[in-house]
């Protein structure tokens, strides 16, 4: 809501501390991730019906019970996915408020379209993931994971 502030309140300082606590906490939480499937026992054959090796694709393959796991991966995906998406529409919804109040409609577009741009892509990223993760065993479905991994690493970096 501020542009003119960002040098101000964004210092390198920031920068620096945001980035490394961010690779920090991505890391240890992929790291937990990973070494929990290191230590499932697979019953069946280990040909995974997926691109690559994605954390439910690997769990249809357990032979035990994972359902500490996937509350596990659900928390996860609360802190890391769905309550950074909530910070950012909040943060969005200031932003389309003060856009809302000035007076120069030719800056109102300008503005709209940036934000409904960045919006878009936030919630193309965000919201796939969310889906995924999210969603019971019961629920999923190999070819719908497939079609949600082409649409989250390739799709959405195309936007």
């Amino acid at each position: 809501c501020f542009p003119l502030h960002y040098p101000i309140r964004m210092s390198i300082k920031l920068c620096v501390l945001m980035i490394t606590g961010s690779w920090t906490i991505g890391s240890i939480n992929s790291c937990a991730h990973t070494a929990y499937a290191f230590h499932i026992p697979y019953c069946r054959s280990r040909t995974i019906i997926h691109f690559f090796c994605d954390v439910p694709a690997m769990l249809t393959l357990a032979c035990m019970d994972t359902w500490v796991y996937e509350y596990a991966v659900f928390v996860s995906t609360i802190l890391f996915l769905v309550f950074p998406f909530i910070c950012i529409t909040f943060s969005y919804s200031r932003v389309l408020l003060a856009i809302c109040r000035m007076q120069s409609t030719e800056g109102r577009k300008k503005a709209y379209s940036t934000c409904s741009t960045h919006l878009t892509v936030v919630t193309f990223y965000y919201v796939p993931f969310a889906y995924t993760y999210l969603r019971p065993r019961s629920l999923r479905s190999p070819t719908e994971d497939k079609a949600l991994a082409v649409f989250n690493t390739i799709l959405t970096p195309m936007r």
